[in-house]
């Protein structure tokens, strides 16, 4: 009865019974957690998943899924080669080390001690050794993976057919080849090193190598391992001494009497290199005695002979040179060193296009008295541009915006365009693109659905100002009209473009807003990636972390996503082996906007050539204050440029188009064997498209840099550094960077007519005088296009440079006055462009001088500022400075613009006298700019707007149909 009065709790929620239940929840709380971690997992799994397939949904929508195919397939190859290797090498290792363990003897303190490791890992050998090998795996494939743009390089190598001037090879084994050799000399290191490390834990764990028992340090099996992995590092060394008889060809260093150098000097031809050879020999003896252990059974030899490999490379490698420098260069360091100076000199002109630069003494002064004739020349010497597109981009934005939700670039570009008359002129331009910042009211349907492009082009003469100082547009309005004739105006793709667009769905887009209220549109292109696809919606979703992509009402049959949007990102993604110029420019081809970028194949391993950085030689001024303008390197540190790709991108449809423009460019050839079919010829370039690519910038700034040193021919001069130039600050920055390159129209001493140039000064080093002047013929379609021109001031005169003629501007007396009368109130004074133009022998400076204040909110051309000859003249016009200066007046200089020319008659007498009010006010204005007191600027504004009201009075007039008689 005990026993079943003892049971019967038990069925009926005894002690056992809570246990039982107590148990359910456990399983239910393991349940969960599994779940939880495989939807974790999964969710993982998904999110790499989803930036996998959104990539290649993107370069298959830009038409480029070659160039995602061909670096995934070489990323893929080389993580599981590499990867494979590695794991195997150190596995076997390990292996071998633990089969060649010794038999367990008597045990000593030391082997006992590591007894229960030996118990310990035991059960989990296999696991510890698969382990090991994939992790050290994993590691060695994701380095290799990162050399893809190596691998390919060395496997569609094209030489160069230049050989270096040492060892005679061709460019391509440095270019190519022995960036390559160096990486898997550098997986040969660290397998080898892995390798030693693991076999040498394994046989001591296992008791084949001993620190503190008393007998042998290391069993026969245990040194026969250790000295073949020894041997293989030894012989590594001596493949790396070799190579770096190579590599002394493009090694860096630091040479005193010119800075920045790469290829062999004296010391390194005459030291370094035999010493390399020695140590090259010696390294290879000691490999084999370490091999020899195999047999000897003894590490006296091998030691010995690694003693002596580090010893010679002491006094070989590093002693021996620093005596041949301090006894033999130093003493007669110009001689000695000037023919490989030359070397140097020949490479890097080579390397960076600048060998074919024409150096042409100048005067530096007028070499004619004649002023009229001076002042007649001034006209075909340039088309001097006084709208500065660096300054104009808020009075584009004031006069043109209109609307809150479009914007311009903080930096407008200059191109040209025909004036209708068979010729060209400098124009400013810009695009009137979306900002998202001005939209009413930012939500995720306005930003993403509804405001999704920009409208029209907007362009000014670069040489003219209305009588107000405004810019004399040539494209205008919303919809934009004008010169430019029709083209597509919608901007889906821009430089400001940069978040993603959902169109073509049920949600209609804003178009634009005229006096009859907002137009809607729906994208018409098939750019971007179709949102049809449940797939694709939570592929998106999870990569721009937005999960309303996956259940919005908004998004239906035909919704597309367009992302990547500015032009330099969609040309650097379709062509990751480019660096991109920092100044991606817009122009309206076959009656499309199509944004033009240049791209570069550039070189780190260009024998004798010096390198240079392209983020420092490439920032000035402008790239100072907007990141947006600067170079998108590959790589940062170069010695060797070419500007081998000419790129657009459509500015509706996104599509972009590669063009090969260096027809010679080993490089080039060698990525399109790489990636075929990516680059179209040259030859499908359109005559319309040829008309507006320009000399790209940064490519002009990275040369300029370089011609400081290397204008010189001659090695004796150029190791005196007496020769050496530097780029101008910018005068008209407080930042202290250098002064921007401007393109305009000009003539130099040896053309016959005005070409579209990129122009820029020198100063000697530490001094503020000019020294040279340097151009380069920018436009394509001409037969002088990148030939480099520079005036050679002389030596033995001064002539101003920048910053002292923007510092005389200053300081003049009549001219600070003015400049402080223009400064009243809330003004402020912004100067221009300082423009610099060859004259006869002499050198034309011109400044614009733009005011911003009196309620206005953006600047207007108020003065010119024109220097020649020690004469300088600040007039409210370019040709009033240029008469005061030369003291004639011009003949060929066009008329002013709106309102500065009296109105012709009329037959109607309404608009006859609407146009004698209009010349009223115009008088009245120019009256109040030349008060003696300085300029009446509400006199001026009240004439002008009298002056807006008649001519508008005029226009109705004339437009209202005449009555029958």
């Amino acid at each position: 009865m005990r026993t079943l009065a003892f049971q019967m709790p038990d069925r009926g929620g005894g002690p056992t019974g809570p246990r039982i239940r107590a148990g359910s929840p456990s399983r239910r709380v393991r349940t969960l957690l599994t779940t939880l971690g495989v939807l974790a997992v999964l969710g993982m799994a998904f999110t790499m998943f989803a930036g996998f397939w959104t990539d290649w949904l993107w370069y298959r929508s830009v038409h480029y899924s070659s160039v995602f195919t061909i670096t995934l397939r070489t990323k893929i190859g080389l993580f599981f080669v590499f990867g494979l290797l590695m794991a195997f090498v150190v596995g076997l290792n390990i292996w071998l080390a633990h089969r060649l363990r010794p038999p367990l003897s008597a045990m000593s303190m030391e082997q006992q001690s590591l007894d229960r490791y030996r118990m310990g890992i035991a059960p989990y050998k296999k696991w510890l050794l698969l382990s090991v090998s994939a992790l050290v795996g994993l590691i060695a494939g994701a380095s290799a993976a990162g050399q893809w743009r190596t691998w390919l390089m060395w496997v569609n190598g094209v030489p160069f057919h230049e050989k270096d001037p040492q060892f005679h090879l061709d460019v391509s084994f440095y270019a190519f080849d022995l960036p390559w050799y160096r990486f898997l000399l550098g997986f040969g290191f660290a397998a080898a090193i892995l390798c030693l490390i693991a076999a040498a834990l394994t046989h001591y764990l296992y008791g084949g190598l001993r620190v503190t028992s008393p007998g042998a340090r290391a069993s026969a099996a245990a040194t026969g391992h250790l000295s073949v992995l020894l041997g293989v590092f030894v012989a590594l060394k001596a493949v790396a001494y070799w190579l770096d008889r190579y590599g002394l060809a493009v090694k860096s260093s630091d040479f005193k009497a010119t800075g920045n150098w790469t290829g062999l000097r004296y010391v390194d031809a005459n030291a370094y290199l035999p010493a390399k050879t020695i140590l090259f020999c010696i390294a290879v003896i000691c490999a084999l005695l370490f091999f020899a252990t195999l047999w000897r059974r003894t590490w006296q030899l091998p030691v010995i002979g690694f003693g002596l490999m580090v010893l010679s490379a002491i006094l070989i490698g590093g002693l021996y040179p620093a005596i041949v420098q301090k006894f033999q260069v130093q003493p007669n360091e110009q001689a000695k060193e000037a023919p490989y100076v030359q070397k140097n000199l020949k490479a890097t002109r080579e390397a960076y296009g600048i060998d074919d630069a024409k150096v042409t003494e100048y005067a530096g002064k007028s070499m004619t008295s004649d002023k009229e004739k001076l002042r007649a020349d001034v006209g075909d010497a340039a088309g001097i541009r006084i709208m500065d597109p660096n300054i104009v981009s808020p009075t584009f934005q004031q006069l043109q915006q209109m609307r809150n939700y479009y914007g311009f670039p903080t930096n407008l570009d200059v191109d040209r365009y025909s004036t209708g008359n068979g010729k060209d002129q400098d124009t400013v331009i810009g695009l009137r693109e979306l900002n998202l910042s001005g939209v009413p009211k930012n939500n995720w349907i306005n930003d993403h659905f509804r405001y999704t492009h920009g409208y029209g082009v907007v362009a000014a003469k670069g040489t003219a100002a209305d009588a107000n100082g405004e810019p004399v547009f040539t494209e205008s309005d919303l919809p934009s009209k004008g010169d430019l004739g029709t083209y597509q105006q919608r901007i889906y793709y821009g430089e400001k473009t940069n978040t993603y667009s959902i169109v073509g769905g049920p949600q209609k887009e804003i178009d634009y807003s005229d006096d009859k209220g907002e137009k809607t549109t729906s994208y018409q292109a098939k750019s971007g990636v179709s949102l049809d696809n449940p797939l694709n919606r939570a592929a998106y979703a999870v990569a721009f972390n937005e999960p309303q992509i996956l259940y919005s009402g908004a998004i239906g049959k035909g919704s597309r996503i367009l992302y990547n949007r500015t032009p330099k990102e969609r040309v650097e993604a379709v062509a990751p082996w480019l660096t991109i110029d920092g100044d991606a420019y817009p122009a309206v081809v076959n009656h499309r906007i199509q944004w033009i970028v240049d791209a570069y194949t550039t070189s780190n391993g260009y024998p004798y050539s010096s390198r240079t950085t392209l983020g420092d030689t490439t920032a000035d001024s402008l790239t100072a204050t907007n990141n947006n303008r600067a170079v998108v390197a590959q790589q940062n540190q170069v010695n060797y440029i070419r500007n081998s790709v000419k790129a657009t991108v459509d500015a509706y449809t996104g599509d972009v188009k590669l063009y090969q423009w260096d027809t010679e460019d080993p490089v080039l050839k060698t990525w399109m064997k790489a990636f075929p079919g990516t680059v179209k010829p040259r030859s499908a370039i359109s005559p319309d498209l040829l008309a507006h690519l320009r000399y790209p910038q940064d490519l002009f700034k990275v040369q300029r840099e370089l011609l400081t040193r290397y204008h010189v021919a001659d090695a004796q001069t150029f190791l005196t550094g007496s020769e050496v130039w530097q780029v101008p600050d910018d005068p008209t920055n407080r930042s202290g960077n250098a002064v921007p390159p401007y393109y305009l129209s000009l003539k130099m001493p040896d053309q016959t007519k005005q070409a579209f140039s990129l122009s820029t000064t020198f100063t000697p080093n530490g001094r503020y005088n000019l020294s040279a002047f340097m151009t380069v013929d920018a436009e394509a379609g001409s037969s002088d296009y990148g030939k480099i021109r520079i005036l050679k001031l002389p030596t033995s005169t001064t002539v101003d440079g920048p910053k002292q003629v923007q510092s005389k501007f200053n300081s003049e007396q009549d001219i600070a006055a003015a400049i402080k009368l223009l400064k009243g109130g809330d003004s402020e004074v912004e100067y221009g462009n300082l423009l610099t133009v060859p004259l006869d022998g002499g050198l034309l400076y011109v400044e614009p001088v733009y005011v911003r204040g009196g309620g206005l909110k953006y600047p207007l051309l108020r003065k010119v500022l024109v220097t020649y000859g020690g004469k300088t003249a600040f007039e409210n016009t370019l040709g009033e400075a240029l008469d005061k200066v030369f003291g004639a007046k011009g003949s060929t200089t066009p008329p002013p613009d709106t309102g500065t020319t009296r109105p012709p008659a009329s037959g109607n007498p309404t608009v006859q006298q609407a146009l004698n009010d209009a010349q009223k006010a115009f008088d009245a204005g120019q009256e109040a700019l030349q008060k003696p007191g300085g300029p009446d600027w509400s006199a001026y504004a009240k004439a002008q707007k009298d002056l807006k009201d008649a001519l508008k009075r005029a226009q109705d007039a004339e437009s209202k149909p005449k009555k029958s008689s």
